[in-house]
């Protein structure tokens, strides 16, 4: 019966908590209205599907390292972190709180020892890093946007194309 009680325990359902569940239903109401209602599917459609999955309770898919290691609070792994940030106290919001201050070699030693309890970076963490704050996304984003504009009014006429040309200039 006890290993019973802990997996309920740690079960996503257990430890959802009130946020969550409403973000979760709001992602659900995006990917209704793209998939079903057909409004702008391109733009519901991912972020509905990343807000379920940032909220996912337990998953830690949208933490870094030490995020993921401070939520669970290993105390072998916390005092590692304390002490890669120079700090004494092991509670997770001094933890925390030293992380997001902390120097650059701070930082680096504080993910080595995340790393090296076993934690890592989440997917969505990994994916923002990638292309969100590389700003690789957005210009991916803006090219496909770009490819499928739809040229069949420039085609039928164009003496449009002169209105396009004199709003380029017109923003110069």
């Amino acid at each position: 019966m006890d290993k019973l009680l802990e997996l309920w325990q740690a079960s996503g359902i257990y430890n959802m908590q009130a946020g969550q569940l409403t973000m979760i239903f709001v992602g659900l109401g995006l990917l209704f209205l793209a998939i079903r209602k057909n409004f702008e599917p391109l733009l519901l459609v991912p972020i509905g599907f990343g807000g379920i999955m940032a909220n996912i309770p337990e998953a830690g898919l949208a933490f870094s390292a030490v995020e993921n290691a401070v939520h669970f609070a290993n105390p072998d792994v916390m005092q590692a972190l304390a002490n890669a940030l120079g700090i004494t106290s092991t509670d997770p919001h001094d933890v925390l709180h030293a992380y997001e201050n902390s120097g650059a070699a701070a930082h680096a030693a504080a993910v080595n020892a995340a790393q090296d309890g076993g934690y890592s970076n989440g997917m969505l963490y990994n994916f923002y890093t990638v292309a969100i704050a590389s700003g690789s996304a957005p210009l991916l984003i803006f090219m496909g946007v770009g490819a499928m504009t739809d040229f069949g009014a420039l085609i039928a006429n164009p003496r449009m194309l002169f209105l396009g040309a004199a709003a380029q200039f017109g923003n110069q």
